[in-house]
């Protein structure tokens, strides 16, 4: 499925937006199949994203998150998409504690096996309703980087990344098929460091080049932009 594009303004209108389309998918999947379940990303308009759902009118109760990737570090680092997760939004919302799956943390657990525990933990949870991403200058998605092999990587939802450009170097990331597996994918990019990595994908690059032109939901694909982020795009071509 073709991804849909919109250009919002500006970065704060991106993530206000954003956070209304996510809200109203929420409240609509709870209404409709009693439950929602949402896999989130990091990055800081991820993040941003997150902060912006404090207060608005969503039943916490019946909504399940996990994340598409992770840093392989200890629960309490820093670097942890979840704790920066919980310090925006699970910790001041009265989600249950049943109901957020974290990625596992570094306890000593050999990468390979916290992959294969993250593949058992998401195939439990059943199908994702949404699968939230960002996108790097370099075009990558999740853990998920140009030129590494993890952008073939078949069988299995979850798979170990251990040399990540961007540190730290170990992490757990979603498979391409993973991604592709959830009704629905949003592309979430803000900046005009971003610009020649939306041009590369609205172009059709190869996923060895641009793993952002991999992600497809089955029901609906957007690539949510702030305008500096659209920037090389030309009307004909969004």
């Amino acid at each position: 499925m073709s991804a849909v594009v919109t250009v919002s303004p500006d970065r704060a209108a991106l993530v206000a937006e954003t956070a209304d389309r996510l809200s109203g998918l929420l409240v609509e999947l709870i209404a409709e199949q009693g439950h929602a379940t949402v896999a989130l990303t990091g990055g800081s308009v991820g993040i941003e994203l997150l902060a912006a759902l404090v207060g608005r009118e969503i039943d916490w109760q019946h909504v399940h998150v996990t994340w598409s990737d992770e840093r392989y570090v200890p629960a309490d680092s820093p670097d942890r998409n979840a704790l920066q997760a919980r310090d925006a939004l699970l910790d001041r919302v009265p989600i249950p504690a049943a109901n957020v799956h974290e990625l596992p943390a570094d306890d000593g657990t050999p990468l390979e096996e916290a992959a294969a525990a993250g593949t058992a933990l998401l195939r439990g949870l059943g199908t994702i309703d949404l699968t939230l991403l960002g996108m790097g200058p370099d075009a990558h998605i999740a853990s998920l980087f140009p030129g590494l092999p993890g952008v073939h990587e078949a069988g299995v939802a979850v798979i170990a990344v251990t040399d990540s450009p961007k540190p730290p170097p170990a992490r757990l990331s979603f498979t391409v098929g993973a991604i592709n597996a959830s009704d629905r994918v949003w592309l979430v990019v803000a900046g005009a460091d971003k610009a020649d990595a939306v041009a590369l994908v609205r172009g059709g690059a190869a996923a060895e080049l641009a793993p952002a032109g991999t992600a497809r939901g089955t029901r609906e694909t957007l690539m949510l932009l702030d305008a500096e982020a659209a920037a090389l795009l030309e009307e004909s071509g969004r």
